[in-house]
């Protein structure tokens, strides 16, 4: 099987869109003075619930992204499940030679989490805040399973933005 076939098959899946968010720790942890840690953000489809006791969650990372680089050493994560009017949050999040993550955020309303510092897009359907349980190599990706600490409904206005055919899209 050729890697387009399997491309094109599961290209007919559709999935929801979610922002995943962390803060990076500051470089000098003992200096109150240092930076802070950068907001990080990507978007993902390969999300999903894995159980309701524990509450656990999924998310797939490209293995050697910068994603998945820092929930390596920073447990703490959060999701904002993005709605059909958030297109372009998922768009800016997801190109390939984009600008710094610092840029990315600069006009996107979010608030801090409470529990992981992350930032939880305004606007958003539902944000969770997770903190890693375990990492699973699977192929060229990781699979981050996390452990839900917050669940929150910010938003009941729109539909959920979706993906499918390679396009966002909306239901309906």
């Amino acid at each position: 099987m050729s890697n387009d076939a399997f491309k094109a098959a599961m290209s007919r899946l559709a999935a929801g869109v979610v922002l995943v968010t962390a803060q990076e720790p500051p470089l000098d942890p003992g200096d109150p003075l240092a930076p802070a840690g950068e907001n990080v953000g990507m978007t993902a489809t390969a999300f999903l619930s894995v159980s309701l006791d524990p509450p656990l969650v999924l998310v797939s990372l490209r293995t050697g992204a910068r994603m998945d680089d820092l929930l390596d050493e920073q447990p703490l994560w959060a999701v904002s499940v993005l709605t059909e009017s958030q297109r372009h949050i998922a768009g800016r999040f997801s190109m390939k030679g984009r600008i710094s993550d610092r840029l990315l955020f600069e006009d996107i309303p979010y608030v801090r989490g409470e529990v992981t510092g992350a930032p939880l897009v305004g606007g958003a359907l539902a944000t969770l805040e997770c903190r890693t349980e375990q990492r699973v190599t699977a192929g060229d990706h990781t699979l981050v399973i996390g452990r839900v600490l917050t669940a929150e409904l910010p938003s009941a206005e729109g539909g959920p933005l979706m993906y499918f055919r390679g396009r966002y899209r909306q239901l309906g």
